[in-house]
């Protein structure tokens, strides 16, 4: 297949490529706002010349692409702060340049990466198949805006029932590739092991399903292989974990020192979520199974960060 990577900068699709490399023959092509970054980046892990990188500008329906994978966001919450309200206007753009191909090559398949964000719940329970999405509509805040670019998004999509378009809401994810520096439970737990200081972290009790690279993967991968669809679905690992339970199991693993406060420590630019996962396991209808559970997959991936440099 013929796969056009849009937003090649982002860390899920960096891993996506790494593990198309490894793994498939697939011809892609990476679209970034900044092709030097990801043209650097393929230099540095030994990738150089494996895929055409190109601008945006370049991209064009005169291409014959069998797939669309769009990554065009953010994916750290306190950028996702600063951007503020141009996430929708990002979020369009790039959606439509998109649609504009499928209009013209409607057998193209579009992955769009969604966000759990986009069901607006108050996360108080999980999410699942029946769940309706929930805005505040005379009262939004800040934090709703990039949920609802995320459902708006959908929306446009599922309107567009005759196109194969899938859009995938990815609840939490966890790599030993991302920012480190990235204000995120797990990165902020990386970061007091490697620094051996002290994770100061809330009382809050929150339950996240962390879905790792090779999961991801699997997803995509099986959803090139079937038939064409126009829908979403929910991403989820073996099983998700509390945070409570990953607090003991980095302790006792990693030696992770931590202080439990009862305010101000967290990022929350998308707004507090207790339950930020999902129930609905209708991906097993494509014929995906997860191979590891939300704390396997971070005890894999936090191992393989210490011994790339051998920081532990």
């Amino acid at each position: 297949m013929r796969i056009a990577i849009l937003g090649a900068t982002s860390q899920i699709a960096k891993d996506l490529i790494l593990s198309f490399a490894a793994h498939s023959q697939h011809d892609l092509v990476l679209y970034a706002r900044r092709p030097e970054v990801v043209s650097q980046w393929m230099n540095n892990i030994g990738l150089v010349d494996r895929y055409l990188v190109a601008d945006f500008t370049a991209f064009s329906p005169a291409e014959h692409f069998d797939a669309l994978l769009n990554f065009v966001g953010v994916g750290n919450p306190a950028q996702a702060a600063e951007m503020g309200a141009s996430i929708f206007d990002v979020t369009l753009k790039y959606d439509d340049m998109a649609l504009g191909y499928l209009h013209q090559h409607p057998d193209c398949r579009y992955i769009f990466l969604s966000s759990g964000a986009a069901y607006g719940a108050s996360f108080d329970e999980p999410v699942n198949e029946t769940t309706q999405a929930s805005i505040a509509i005379n009262n939004l805040q800040p934090q709703d805006w990039y949920g609802v670019a995320k459902l708006h998004a959908e929306c446009r999509h599922r309107a567009l029932a005759p196109l194969p378009i899938v859009d995938l809401r990815v609840f939490n994810y966890f790599s030993h590739t991302q920012d480190m520096e990235a204000r995120f439970l797990i990165t902020d737990i990386v970061r007091a092991i490697r620094d051996k200081t002290a994770l100061k972290t809330s009382s809050d009790y929150i339950v996240r399903d962390y879905l790792h690279p090779a999961d991801f993967y699997q997803l995509v991968r099986v959803l090139l292989a079937a038939p064409a669809t126009n829908t979403a679905l929910d991403c989820y690992s073996l099983a998700p974990i509390d945070k409570a339970t990953l607090l003991t199991v980095m302790q006792d693993k990693f030696g992770l020192l931590y202080e439990i406060q009862h305010s101000g420590v967290a990022v929350n630019a998308t707004g507090r979520k207790p339950n930020y996962f999902s129930k609905n396991k209708y991906p097993k209808e494509f014929g995906y199974y997860p191979s590891f559970s939300s704390i396997n997959g971070i005890c894999n991936e936090i191992e393989k960060y210490f011994m790339q440099d051998n920081l532990y």
